[in-house]
C-alpha cells in the first residue's frame, strides 16, 4: 500500500502552464511552414513562385489527414523491433482521453500528437526547394504521401520514439537534426538525382526574383524556430527549454556574422540572401545540439554551420547536381554539423549528464552521433531515390520541357503570382485621368 501511495504521489499531473506553453509552440511550428513557403518562393523566378508556395502548403493538408489516421501511431506508437511503432489507441486519435498525460510529462496526448504533427508537416516541406521549377504538382503530393509513410514516420520513431534504436543508441536530437534536417536534405538528394537539371542549369541565370519575400520567410522560420527547439523539451520546469531558447537565438546569430564574413572574403558583398541562408543555417545546425551545449558553444555551432554551409552550397556546380534553392547545402550539411558537433561541445550540463570531447567525455557520444546521422542519411536517401524513380517511370515526376520553360505556375496551377496588366504606368495614367492632365498643361501655355 505504501508503494501504491509513493507511486500514485509521484505520477506526473497535468499542467495547464505547460500546456498553454506547448500549443503555443505548435502555433508557432506550424507558421514555420508557410514562412518556408515564402522563403521558397521569393528564391524562385517569377514564373516558379505560386507553385513553390503550393508545394509547402500541400503538406499542411496531407501529412496533416496522414498523422491523424496512422502517423503518430507509427512514430510514436509501441515499439516493434526497434524500427517501428504501433498503438491501436493512436490510430484516428480515437483512443485517447482527452486528459490523458503523455509519457511521464505534464501536457495531454492531444498536445504532444498535434506538436510532433508540426514537425511532420514541415519535413516534406523543406524537402521541396530542392526541385523547384520542374515537378508535377500531383506527383509531389503523392511523393509527399509516401515518403512520410515510408521514411519520415519510422524515422521519427527512431529518434524519438520510445525504443527506436537511435533513440536507446543514446543519440542525441534535440529537436530534429537527424529526423529532420538531415532526413529532409538526403531526400532531396535522392529525389534530385532522380529526377535530373532544370532546363539551362548553369548556363540560364536563376536569380531569386524577390528578396524581400525571402527576408520575410527567413523572419517567419526564425519566428516560428523558437516554437520548434524551446517546445521539444514539452515544458520548461527544470530550465532546459529556456537554454534551447536562448542558444537558438545565439547560434542564428553567430551563423548570419559567419556566412556574410565567408561571403565578402570569397565574393566581395554582404548579400540579403547570404544574410537570410545564413539565418536558417544556424537555425538547423542548433536544433539538435541546443539542448546540450553552453551559449558559448552554441557560438561555435554557428559560427562553422554558416562558413561550412556557405561553402556548401557551391558543391552542387562542382558535383553536378542541381539542389535548386540550396536543401542540400544548407539543410543537410546544416543537419550533419549540428548533430556531429554535440560529440565535442557537450556540456554535460544541460539536457543530460553527457559531456562531449571538449569537456572530459572523449568520443564516446561522437561515435553514437555518428551513427544516428549516417543511419538515418543513408535510409532517406535510398528510400527516395527508390521512390522518386517508381513514380518516374510510372505517372511521371516532371513537367514537359516547354513547360517548364514557359513557367511552372502557369502549367500546373492556371495562375501567375503577379498580375501586371491593370499596373499604372505613364500611359495608363494619361488615359485614365486626360481631363487633369489637359488643364495643367493649358496653365502652362498661359502662363
Amino acid at each position: 500500500m505504501a508503494s501504491a501511495i509513493t507511486l500514485a504521489a509521484d505520477a506526473p499531473e497535468l499542467s495547464a502552464a505547460n500546456t498553454g506553453f506547448m500549443l503555443i509552440c505548435s502555433a508557432l511550428v506550424m507558421l514555420m511552414t508557410p514562412g518556408l513557403a515564402f522563403f521558397y518562393g521569393g528564391m524562385v523566378r517569377v514564373k516558379s513562385t505560386l507553385n513553390m508556395l503550393m508545394m509547402s502548403f500541400i503538406s499542411l493538408g496531407i501529412v496533416t489527414i496522414l498523422w491523424v489516421l496512422y502517423g503518430f501511431s507509427l512514430a510514436f506508437g509501441t515499439d516493434s523491433g526497434s524500427l517501428i511503432g504501433w498503438s491501436s489507441d493512436f490510430v484516428g486519435l480515437s483512443g485517447i482521453g482527452l486528459t490523458e498525460l503523455w509519457d511521464g510529462y505534464t501536457i495531454p496526448v492531444y498536445v504532444f500528437a498535434v506538436f510532433q504533427l508540426m514537425f511532420a508537416v514541415l519535413t516534406p516541406a523543406l524537402i521541396s526547394g530542392a526541385l523547384a521549377d520542374r515537378v508535377k504538382f500531383s506527383a509531389w503530393a503523392l511523393f509527399i504521401t509516401l515518403w512520410v509513410t515510408i521514411v519520415y514516420f519510422p524515422v521519427a520513431h527512431w529518434v524519438w520514439g520510445a525504443g527506436g534504436w537511435a533513440f536507446e543508441l543514446g543519440v542525441i536530437d534535440f529537436a530534429g537534426g537527424t529526423a529532420v534536417h538531415i532526413n529532409a536534405g538526403a531526400a532531396a538528394l535522392g529525389v534530385i538525382l532522380v529526377i535530373g537539371k532544370r532546363v539551362g542549369f548553369k548556363k540560364d541565370p536563376m536569380r531569386p526574383h524577390s528578396l524581400p519575400l525571402v527576408m520575410l520567410g527567413a523572419g517567419l522560420l526564425w519566428f516560428g524556430w523558437f516554437g520548434f527547439n524551446a517546445g521539444s523539451w514539452l515544458g520548461n520546469d527544470d530550465g532546459v527549454g529556456a537554454l534551447m531558447f536562448v542558444n537558438t537565438q545565439v547560434a542564428t546569430g553567430a551563423a548570419v556574422l559567419g556566412w556574410l564574413a565567408y561571403e565578402k572574403i570569397r565574393h566581395g558583398a554582404f548579400t540579403t540572401l547570404g544574410a537570410a541562408s545564413g539565418a536558417v543555417a544556424g537555425l538547423v545546425a542548433i536544433t539538435p545540439a541546443g539542448g546540450a551545449v553552453s551559449p558559448l558553444g552554441a557560438i561555435a555551432v554557428g559560427l562553422i554551420a554558416g562558413v561550412l554551409c556557405a561553402m556548401a552550397v557551391g558543391l552542387k556546380y562542382r558535383f553536378g547536381y542541381d539542389d535548386s534553392l540550396d536543401v542540400v547545402g544548407v539543410h543537410l550539411v546544416g543537419g550533419v554539423l549540428g548533430s556531429l558537433l554535440i560529440g565535442f561541445f557537450a556540456t554535460g550540463g544541460g539536457q543530460s549528464d553527457v559531456a562531449g570531447l571538449f569537456y572530459g567525455g572523449g568520443l564516446d557520444q561522437f561515435w553514437k552521433q555518428c551513427a544516428g546521422v549516417f543511419g538515418v542519411l543513408a535510409y532517406s536517401l535510398i528510400a527516395s531515390a527508390v521512390l522518386a524513380f517508381l513514380l518516374d517511370k510510372t505517372i511521371g515526376m516532371r513537367v514537359s520541357e516547354d513547360e517548364e520553360i514557359a513557367g511552372i505556375d502557369q502549367a500546373e496551377h492556371a495562375e501567375t503570382a503577379y498580375d501586371f496588366s491593370g499596373a499604372g504606368g505613364g500611359a495608363a495614367r494619361t488615359a485614365a485621368a486626360p481631363a487633369p492632365v489637359a488643364a495643367a498643361e493649358s496653365k502652362k501655355v498661359d502662363a
